[in-house]
């Protein structure tokens, strides 16, 4: 391999330095836009609300099932004289 001159080998870093920068701030980009939450939510905004609803009701079906175990223990008892 030939040897390269000083300068030719500072031209090189600083070509690197200028490539590093650049894919930095590339990455930095794609990074803000990845992690905007008001821009993804707006984006997927109805899969969220039916999602929210889904939750929703599932939490409320789970403490009225919840709450109904202990009213029919409360009753069964009730017949049964205890």
């Amino acid at each position: 391999m030939a040897s390269r001159t000083p300068e030719e080998i500072r031209a090189s870093i600083e070509a690197n330095r200028n490539e590093l920068a650049v894919s930095v701030q590339k990455l930095r980009n794609e990074v803000a836009e990845v992690t905007d939450w008001r821009k993804q939510l707006k984006a997927n905004q109805q899969a969220v609300v039916i999602g929210a609803a889904v939750v929703g009701f599932v939490a409320a079906g789970g403490v009225a099932a919840f709450g109904s175990l202990f009213t029919r223990r409360k009753r069964h008892r009730a017949a049964r004289g205890y």
